[in-house]
Formats: C-alpha cells, sequence, structure tokens
C-alpha cells in the first residue's frame, strides 16, 4: 500500500499543478487529507470549503481570461505592424495569401471553404484539411471576424485572418482548447459560392 499511496498523491500533485490551483500548502492540504481521512473534526465546514474553493477557481479563471485578452491585444498590436496585413475598422486583421478573382459572397450566401484553425501558440485546433473535407456554411452563421472577411473575399482566395476575441467567441469558452477572450487565427480558402 505504500507504493499505492504514493501514486496516488503523485497523481493528485500533478493534477493540481496542471490545473488553476497553484501554490498550494502542501502541509495545509496534508493535514485536512488525514483530518478528513481519519474520521476527525475539519477545521472548515463542507459549505465553507467549496466556497472557499469556488472563490479561488473563479478569480483563477477571471485572471487567465484577462491574461487571454492582454496577450490577444498584444500580439494584435504587433501583427499589424507586419507587412501585408490588412486592418479594418472592425479590429480584424487579414493577409492575402493568394488574390481569388471570384465573385465575393453575401452575407445571406452558403460557402465551401477549405480552412486551419489555430491559437496564438500555433496549436491546431480545428482542421478541413486534416479532415480532407471542406466545409460548408452559411456567411451569417460563423463567427463575426470570418462574416465580415468572407464578404471581402473573392472565390478563389486564401487568407489569414487575425480575429480578435471579441469578433471570434468573445467571453465564452467553447472547447478546452478555445478559453474566453481568446484571438484566432484562421488560413481560410475560399472555394465557392453554393447555389441557392
Amino acid at each position: 500500500m505504500k507504493d499505492l499511496s504514493y501514486a496516488l498523491g503523485m497523481m493528485v500533485a500533478n493534477d493540481f499543478k496542471r490545473g488553476v490551483f497553484k501554490g498550494i500548502d502542501v502541509n495545509e492540504f496534508a493535514a485536512a487529507f488525514k483530518d478528513v481521512f481519519n474520521g476527525g473534526q475539519p477545521r472548515l465546514g463542507a459549505n465553507e470549503a467549496n466556497q472557499i474553493i469556488n472563490a479561488y477557481y473563479q478569480k483563477a479563471q477571471q485572471e487567465a481570461f484577462e491574461g487571454n485578452k492582454k496577450a490577444g491585444e498584444a500580439y494584435l498590436a504587433e501583427n499589424k505592424k507586419r507587412e501585408g496585413v490588412i486592418t479594418t475598422a472592425s479590429g480584424l486583421q487579414y493577409e492575402i495569401i493568394t488574390a481569388g478573382t471570384g465573385a465575393k459572397p453575401k452575407a445571406s450566401d452558403t460557402v465551401r471553404c477549405h480552412y486551419e484553425g489555430r491559437l496564438l501558440n500555433g496549436e491546431v485546433f480545428d482542421s478541413s484539411y486534416a479532415r480532407q473535407q471542406p466545409a460548408d456554411f452559411p456567411v451569417n452563421g460563423v463567427i463575426p471576424g470570418w462574416v465580415e472577411a468572407l464578404q471581402l473575399m473573392p472565390v478563389g482566395s486564401k487568407w489569414r485572418l487575425h480575429i480578435p476575441s471579441n469578433l471570434a467567441y468573445g467571453e465564452q469558452q467553447v472547447s478546452e482548447q478555445i478559453q474566453p477572450n481568446s484571438t484566432l487565427i484562421f488560413d481560410v480558402e475560399l472555394l465557392e459560392i453554393l447555389a441557392k
């Protein structure tokens, strides 16, 4: 049981190190663990303990989300200085990789695109290229940054979009990868406007 106990301790410690609970007092953690495990009287009631944990978690999340926003703002401020980056009035930034010559879709159109979405750290969170299948969707049915960009793109274009969080998912957490206030980068290839 000694090795199992140690292994479980390692597992819990690794989970805490990866999570939001930074700077845990190991001695206090061990004291509470012993109190509960040995049937002693804990220093805190269950409701009080839950309130403390929830308050800490909310504060840590808010700090992380503010960090995401600041990182995105810093990235976009530097990115717009690069040659070939165009910034629209909304704050959307794009680069033309391939200039298409076809028609531009309207908000009411449905389009077929290939795309790859990345976080600022380069991690890919979605890719039609990886699935080897382009995606069809209504122009006005996607995030605001895409809605704006697609209506500027002629068919046959491939652009790199740098989308501020307010034109992406804002304060929503849509997946484990895409946290609130995330600035996103998409390579978008507009293949065609589909017949209605």
